[in-house]
């Protein structure tokens, strides 16, 4: 077993090298004895559209139950709806089959215990129940749910009102959520066109992952040939989303957050929002301004909703894509929820979506920048900087370092789940952002010279 498929937040591999019949069957076995270990066994499981996943959640069922759990399939849903199962129905955890964005050859396991994922040491402790073949035994029991999208139909029904009819692009990028999100956006009076929304693990027309730029294209020429007023892209599995205006501008992750700060502060003044250290200053300082308290943390998505709850947080967020809504909700990464709540934000304005930041002071910034960096250095790497800048400038280490200039910031972390380094950079003008990243460019090119990595 390549021991590398357990990662920070799931359990993630090639289908063919990695994820072999065994392996796969064995995670079933092993998160058995884990919710043994605790006393539970009530289990649901999901999957996506990938080609391999109906035959993985075959094998992880046959490992469950010979483990005693008692498990409820609820079929090819979103990621988003197996969350929803962990509140909706009478399980204690279970697991999401998924490859999310990952290319075609890629899938994975998201396993959750109680109402979240877990994550670090809980998935490095499946992996080592499968590695020392410590399974318990038992007789478990299997049936199928197929009420699950309705459920969640009648929450959304109940929980969000949209006033006006919107022209809405949806792209889900021949994932899952298309099926799901189209009807009850028409059901809620919205005027939809679809873009790639049948479902096709091949993913033949782009990548399914709206933080790319390049798989937004079709989106943004359909919003600004169609008229649209929204365009709404999910990534594989819909726990991310992107958005673009009605002049086809992309709204990233994090001033998708400043619009629903600002709406949440309109009744919950003093309220805590969690973001990750990749975020636009200008998200802080906004939240601030309209009397909330913003947390800064680490890159993640198990990492921000923990530090949600610790902070009881109404909202938390990454540039990803990845909106996390306590308010109202169940403070899981629901992309669909996400642009139900938009949409009920535009309904009560008098002006387009492209006009609701025009107030934020202008900055330049660069998007993720990503640079190959060995497993076994990346940290060492950005530990040797973090000294450096530190003895320069004012900077944040939470997770990397964030340098505090006057005029803008630079970022470089070490990623969690892959063998690279993630940089980005903000300014007030262009002339400083290119300053900022020829220095931080340069700066850490001396130190890796300096390991020889």
């Amino acid at each position: 077993m390549n021991s590398v498929i357990f990662r920070e937040y799931d359990i993630r591999g090639d289908v063919e090298r990695d994820l072999t019949d065994p392996v796969v069957r064995n995670i079933g076995r092993a998160f058995a004895t884990y919710m043994s270990e605790r006393g539970k066994k009530n289990a649901s499981i999901a999957r996506d559209c990938r080609l391999s996943s109906e035959h993985f959640r075959d094998l992880v069922v046959e490992g469950m139950m010979e483990g005693g759990l008692n498990v409820v399939d609820i079929g090819l849903v979103p990621t988003p709806l197996f969350y929803y199962s962990l509140f909706n129905l009478d399980v204690d955890g279970g697991i999401m089959i998924t490859g999310s964005h990952n290319p075609p050859t890629m899938n994975g396991f998201k396993v959750a215990f109680g109402k979240s994922t877990i994550f670090g040491e809980q998935i490095q402790y499946i992996g080592k129940l499968i590695e020392e073949e410590r399974f318990v035994c038992g007789k478990g029991s299997y049936r199928e749910y197929k009420g699950i999208v309705e459920d969640y139909y009648s929450f959304l029904r109940t929980n969000i009102k949209l006033e006006k009819p919107f022209k809405v692009v949806v792209d889900a990028g021949n994932g899952t959520g298309g099926a799901v999100a189209v009807p009850i956006l028409r059901e809620m009076g919205q005027k939809v066109t679809e873009l790639f929304c049948d479902m096709d693990g091949h993913f033949p027309n782009h990548f399914p992952d709206p933080t790319v730029e390049k798989n937004l294209k079709s989106l943004q020429e359909t919003v600004l040939s169609e008229g649209a007023d929204i365009g709404i892209g999910y990534d594989g599995d819909s726990d991310r989303i992107g958005v673009i205006d009605n002049k086809g501008n992309i709204i990233w992750g994090d001033y998708l957050m400043i619009i629903f700060a600002r709406e949440i502060l309109k009744s919950h003044r003093g309220a805590s929002f969690v973001s990750e250290v990749k975020c636009s200053k200008n998200l802080f300082e906004d939240v601030e301004k309209h009397g909330g308290v913003p947390v800064m943390w680490k890159a993640g998505h198990s990492l921000i909703k923990q530090k949600m709850k610790e902070t009881d947080a109404l909202l938390g967020g990454e540039m990803s894509g990845h909106i996390f809504f306590a308010d109202k909700f169940f403070g899981f990464d629901d992309a669909i929820y996400s642009s139900l709540r938009l949409l009920e934000i535009m309904g009560k304005e008098d002006r387009p979506l492209s006009a609701y930041l025009d107030d934020l002071p202008k900055t330049y910034s660069t998007p993720e920048i990503r640079i190959d960096c060995p497993e076994d250095v990346k940290f060492d790497v950005v530990e040797r900087l973090t000294a450096y800048y530190k003895s320069k400038f004012k900077v944040i280490d939470i997770d990397g370092v964030r340098i505090l200039l006057d005029d803008g910031w630079g970022l470089v972390r070490p990623s969690n789940t892959q063998p690279i380094l993630v940089l980005r950079f903000e300014a007030q003008t262009r002339e400083a952002l290119e300053r900022i990243e020829r220095m931080v460019t340069k700066d850490l090119e001396n130190i890796r010279k300096e390991k020889g990595r």
